[in-house]
């Protein structure tokens, strides 16, 4: 391993300089997660960022106050078989989609499987619309491509971006289940066209 020296101080290694440099980085996403936004009442919740994994990490998200929603019944939904619905609201750029997963366990999953999660349909480089895009090969679940640039994302990873010319991961609806409901408490990301998920 090479080394950097800098006149009068200590050799630093390169892995010790980036190991630095990455402590002190926030990307867009951890922005989102610690900062809240703009709304005036904001709650905390955790997510776990790598379901499924042996060091799963969990974090705390700072939510929105958006309207509880009841979006699905527990009992109703059947595996890869997306039910959709609108939240925060039935304005522009809201439609969503729920999905069992198929036993193959999400961040933000609900349900005993931890395989339930909802999404926006809407992709964050253009807007274009993602709706019949759900795909499932093996223990892969993912959204897209995206019909105007090939964008895909991973919903077992919160939705995060993993081919095509998005920057953004796709906007999450985090879920509540109570009894055999399953409610919309949440957005983790901006809507597409919105400077703020919640309409005036």
């Amino acid at each position: 391993m090479s080394e950097i020296t800098n006149i009068g101080q200590e050799p630093i290694k390169k892995d010790d300089s980036a190991e630095a440099h990455g402590k002190c980085m926030l990307n867009r996403r951890k922005f989102l997660m610690y900062s809240g936004g703009t709304a005036a009442a904001a709650s905390t919740v955790s997510i776990t960022l790598f379901a499924g994994t042996a060091q799963a990490e969990t974090r705390q998200a700072r939510v929105q106050g958006y309207p509880r929603k009841l979006v699905a019944k527990l009992s109703e939904l059947k595996d890869h078989t997306p039910v959709n619905f609108n939240y925060p609201d039935d304005g522009p750029n809201s439609q969503a989609m729920i999905v069992k997963m198929g036993n193959v366990q999400a961040g933000g999953g609900v349900g005993d499987k931890r395989d339930v999660v909802a999404f926006s349909y809407m992709c964050t480089h253009q807007g274009g619309p993602m709706q019949n895009t759900y795909k499932h090969v093996g223990d892969q679940r993912v959204m897209g491509q995206c019909p105007l640039h090939l964008s895909t994302y991973d919903l077992r990873r919160h939705g995060i971006i993993v081919s095509g010319q998005a920057y953004q991961s796709l906007p999450q609806v985090l879920l509540e289940v109570d009894g055999d409901n399953v409610y919309a408490v949440g957005i983790m990301g901006l809507l597409f066209g919105r400077q703020e998920n919640l309409s005036a």
